[in-house]
């Protein structure tokens, strides 16, 4: 199988001869680690490709953590960055106040400067599955604009100011999951961290009133151009595994040790595709790589009945050994 055929028999539940490989590598490895992230790749490639959005934009992204400082997004809000290589955090919320909604629009510019060209010819000429670069995120664009505190107050509030906001960010990211869904590539990832390690950070009734329709909106949008939906989300998410399923979402990517890893595999394999992960608050950085092996294992006994469903995925991070990496792929293979 190429890496393309693979990744879709695993969506499928179509038997791929193995499950297809996802290395994510965090800013740090790549620009202070490169070699070992060559040596391990050339061993374990990627059953799955990225395109630039414009050629040079991925190193020209990398520059902005490369050393301490501040930065602004392109949204208004001023970043810092307290170590390099480690995305930062919001340190300025450009609409802190309500004050600057009046004059404040999305930054359409970003969307309608992108080289579409440059992006379909990488997908063209690749055997492996194209993901679009991260693509629609409304609750955390939304804290990006806000601040964190601020939204909070805001979700329970039901402010006008609010609808409005969120009507700006949908707006804008519909458009972004439009054009993605427009282009060549495979599948269409979306994102927004909901869970702490022990629940959601909001209730799953105001998650489904607010952001539920929002999300089936934007799947819809990607399956009738014939992608795939791909959906990352860190913390414990088990409250709305089964709204992500209803929404259309295809490969769900979750922190697994946050849950009950046997009740999700009882509750929905074969009913959604695994997208990773392993553990990568406690095994990843302080295990051993025999640790790292049994923690794949816990995994695989879970949720791999060899039909597909499942996605070896395993994040790379600052203080990740490269043996502990190496050693999730070979559990896998």
């Amino acid at each position: 199988m190429t890496s393309r055929e693979r990744v879709f028999a695993a969506l499928d539940h179509r038997t791929p001869d193995r499950a297809p490989r996802d290395l994510w590598v965090l800013p740090y490895v790549t620009l202070f680690r490169r070699e070992e992230r060559d040596a391990l790749l050339r061993r374990f490639p990627s059953d799955f490709a990225s395109p630039e959005i414009s050629p040079g934009s991925d190193d020209r992204d990398l520059v902005k953590l490369m050393h301490e400082g501040m930065y602004t997004d392109e949204w208004g809000s001023v970043w810092h960055v307290a170590e390099p290589g480690v995305v930062g955090e919001v340190k300025r919320p450009v609409l802190a106040e309500w004050s600057a909604l009046q004059h404040f629009q999305p930054p359409w510019d970003f969307l309608t400067t992108r080289d579409w060209n440059h992006i379909n010819r990488m997908c063209e000429g690749s055997d492996r599955f194209v993901l679009s670069s991260v693509c629609a995120r409304p609750f955390e664009r939304l804290q990006f604009l806000r601040g964190t505190e601020n939204l909070y107050m805001d979700l329970a509030e039901d402010s006008a100011e609010l609808r409005t906001l969120i009507g700006m960010v949908r707006d804008f990211y519909r458009e972004d999951v439009t054009l993605w869904s427009r282009s060549a590539v495979d599948g269409v990832m979306l994102m927004d961290d909901w869970g702490s390690n022990i629940a959601l950070l909001i209730s799953p009734e105001m998650w489904r009133a607010v952001f539920k329709p929002i999300y089936k909106e934007f799947c819809d949008i990607i399956h009738r151009a014939g992608k795939r939906v791909f959906f990352h989300s860190d913390g414990n998410i088990e409250a709305i595994y089964p709204d992500l399923i209803e929404v259309g979402v295809d490969a769900l990517n979750s922190q697994l040790f946050c849950m009950n890893i046997e009740e999700l595999g009882r509750k929905y394999r074969g009913k959604i595709t695994f997208w990773g992960e392993i553990d990568r608050q406690r095994v990843l950085p302080y295990g051993t790589p025999a640790e790292v092996r049994a923690a794949v294992q816990r995994v695989r006994a879970a949720l791999d009945d060899g039909t597909g469903g499942v996605i070896a995925q395993c994040e790379w991070g600052k203080d990740n050994a490269r043996e502990n990496v190496e050693a999730v792929y070979e559990a896998w293979t």
